[in-house]
């Protein structure tokens, strides 16, 4: 069957993409925390950002796979003996999965390399959707669209050795502004999508909108993993009632467009997170957070935080302002900038975009 493969990726094309997200709510699609919580119908929300994450595949040599992407080193295995612990072991672990040898992986992504806008698990995405290109091209059961984020999920908790989130998968998929509610595997379904924004207001929402990348990358494992020890020995059990809390009534406050208490709610479920877990922001990280708040905005860092990127949210007029004063906090490190915040509707897709 790999031969078949092989000639396919000589003549065809192989590439699909998906997005990254911004979110507040995130560590509530973590089991540990959506079990016990489920009496209080717990939810994550995350805006899918329109800077994709592409993932081609092209030949390589019998028997090995490739994986470059960019702020890695490229690394090349004998398919018996890939890594599922390297920096890129996720990847490899997907390629397993499949089977299918002879290739080079090469990822492209749109955001900055570990900034906490769920860049693994979004390229994770992708790559499950490039693998899909192949399996209908050489007439084999391809994934379904629906059962790609389950799968992109369990392969990550699998060689990730802690429990992993449920929403970076969800957005990368599914695209748009959305609230997911966790179930869990004793419910029909184990999450519940709610559709917070329709695509026709995307464009007003980005007016909204403002998003800062750091300039130093994140490690989501360290504060996620400090979160799910605090709250399984029985510590801040409190602090996340109230997180989810917040969070649901940030997702009620955005779907009436009502930005002032969204704002509110932002703020609030920050301030308890910076209470459990100072480190959550650097130092950059914590005057974007102060600066937005003079400016009467919200903002939140995204992901687990500890570096990576601040999102703000605020009346359109409050936004233009805050955007020099960001502006000014970011020129002061290298590599710290504004990104583009153009909300993505169509979620994963094969192809050139």
């Amino acid at each position: 069957m790999n031969s078949k493969i092989n000639e396919i990726l000589k003549s065809d094309l192989i590439e699909a993409s998906a997005p990254c997200r911004i979110d507040m709510g995130g560590t509530l699609d973590i089991s540990s925390f959506y079990y016990p919580l489920s009496y209080l119908n717990s939810c994550t929300f995350n805006i899918a950002l329109a800077m994709r994450t592409r993932v081609k595949i092209v030949p390589f040599q019998k028997g090995y796979i490739k994986i470059s992407s960019k702020g890695f080193e490229s690394a090349e295995y004998p398919v018996e003996k890939m890594p599922f612990d390297h920096p890129m072991g996720l990847m490899f672990a997907i390629a397993a999965y499949f089977q299918i040898d002879g290739i080079h992986i090469i990822i492209e992504s749109g955001s900055p390399p570990r900034s906490a806008l769920g860049g693994s698990s979004v390229a994770a995405v992708a790559l499950i959707a490039a693998f899909n290109i192949l399996l209908e091209k050489s007439g084999r059961p391809m994934v379904a669209h629906e059962q790609i984020p389950l799968l992109a999920h369990g392969i990550e908790e699998s060689v990730a050795g802690v429990p992993c989130g449920f929403q970076d998968q969800l957005a990368a998929v599914y695209g748009g502004v959305n609230a997911w509610y966790w179930k869990g595997a004793g419910a029909p379904q184990p999450f519940i999508r709610r559709l917070i924004v329709h695509p026709e207001r995307y464009e007003a929402l980005s007016n909204h909108l403002l998003l800062a990348y750091c300039g130093i990358p994140h490690e989501s494992r360290n504060i996620n993993s400090r979160w799910v020890k605090q709250f399984i020995s029985g510590e801040c059990r409190t602090q996340w009632v109230e997180i989810v809390n917040c969070t649901l009534s940030f997702a009620d406050a955005f779907v009436s467009f009502n930005i002032e208490e969204a704002v509110k709610q932002l703020n609030r479920e920050t301030a308890i997170r910076v209470e459990m877990t100072p480190d959550v922001l650097d130092d950059t990280g914590s005057q974007l957070v102060h600066s937005a708040l003079d400016h009467n905005c919200g903002a939140r860092f995204t992901g687990a935080g500890g570096g990576g990127c601040i999102w703000a949210l605020g009346p359109d007029d409050k936004i233009s302002e805050l955007k020099i004063a960001w502006d000014k906090i970011l020129s002061e490190r290298k590599e710290a900038c504004l990104l583009d915040i153009n909300i993505d509707k169509n979620g994963v897709l094969t192809g050139p975009v």
